[in-house]
């Protein structure tokens, strides 16, 4: 009869270990929660594009959320309001520098929830170029038995890891890009692209988003309202990269067009000097193109942030080129 009872006592205990193993709320022992004035974060989010999405998915015919506008999430959090997500939104930021692989957590994701319990919460993705994103595998031990309501006070962070969202306003939830090691397409030594993708919060398999587990991730469902959603605050970065290039002292001018340049798309230089060579890097300092020719025309660059630099016979300039 004691051996029944410790084994019981023993799948309880391991049972609740499953359950509550990650790190727990704001203030308790366990927290990887990173406040928004943390000395650690050396650099903010300096551009933001956002697709709205549903404000409820199950009923497209109401719209899009509406709350805030992108601008909102470019710089520190808590000091220029929030961008609403809706039902599946998507938000992409971009850096001045990129983020690099360093100790630890690497950026930090901001959102507004008032409390500890009540998390609208959204899987994170990133990519080197702008077009190979990789997700994180994100885990999701909240019950998904009966749906969480649109106010609810029923999230636990100890249940949750690597979902935005996690934690309360003014604090981040960090992320670590040595869990995304071995990647192809994706260097960590150069990230220039965070994508957020909303949570629905839906337990219903039709509108359901699913952790690594494909498990139900289970938070506030529907929120039908302008603000129904991820409510993005802000990205934090915990460790910088560099440019790849440091702007010399310039004699020379020189103007690159289209740029903003799409996806495979012949770009041109025009320059008044006498030109002897033009070279391309990407963000991390990789150069990767070297030539003397101002069309450009067998330079097809993927989508992402690059580096350009134009050598005349009286100087040197460099310039930032987008390719979407």
């Amino acid at each position: 009869m004691t051996r029944i009872i410790s084994s019981v006592i023993l799948i309880v205990f391991c049972c609740f270990q499953l359950q509550a193993q990650f790190a727990g709320p704001v203030g308790s022992p366990t927290t990887t929660a990173i406040h928004k004035d943390s000395s650690a974060i050396v650099a903010w989010a300096t551009n933001c594009v956002v697709q709205r999405g549903y404000l409820d998915i199950s009923d497209p015919g109401l719209g899009t959320a509406g709350f805030g506008d992108p601008s909102m999430a470019i710089g520190t959090a808590g000091n220029n309001g929030v961008v609403s997500l809706g039902d599946s939104g998507v938000a992409v930021l971009t850096f001045q520098n990129p983020i690099t692989n360093g100790p630890g957590f690497d950026f930090a994701v901001f959102e507004n929830a008032f409390n500890d319990e009540f998390l609208e919460l959204a899987v994170v993705e990133v990519s080197s170029d702008g077009k190979n994103f990789v997700r994180f595998p994100a885990t999701s031990n909240t019950p998904d038995d009966v749906q969480v309501g649109p106010f609810e006070n029923f999230a636990d962070a100890t249940l949750l890891n690597n979902l935005a969202g996690k934690y309360r306003e003014f604090y981040g939830t960090p992320f670590n890009l040595d869990e995304l090691t071995g990647i192809p397409n994706l260097n960590l030594n150069a990230i220039t692209h965070v994508k957020i993708i909303d949570v629905v919060g839906a337990i219903d398999p039709q509108y359901a988003t699913y952790d690594q587990a494909s498990n139900a991730i289970n938070d506030p469902y529907p929120t039908p309202f302008a603000s129904g959603g991820f409510d993005l605050d802000a990205v934090g970065v915990i460790h910088e990269g560099e440019a790849g290039l440091t702007e010399p002292n310039t004699t020379i001018s020189f103007t690159l067009f289209p740029n903003p340049a799409t996806e495979g798309e012949s770009m041109t230089i025009v320059c008044d000097e006498t030109v002897v060579l033009v070279a391309v890097y990407q963000s991390n300092g990789t150069e990767i193109y070297s030539g003397s020719e101002l069309g450009l025309s067998g330079v097809r660059l993927k989508a992402g942030i690059y580096l350009l630099q134009v050598e005349a016979e009286k100087g040197v300039a460099v310039r930032k080129l987008v390719v979407n």
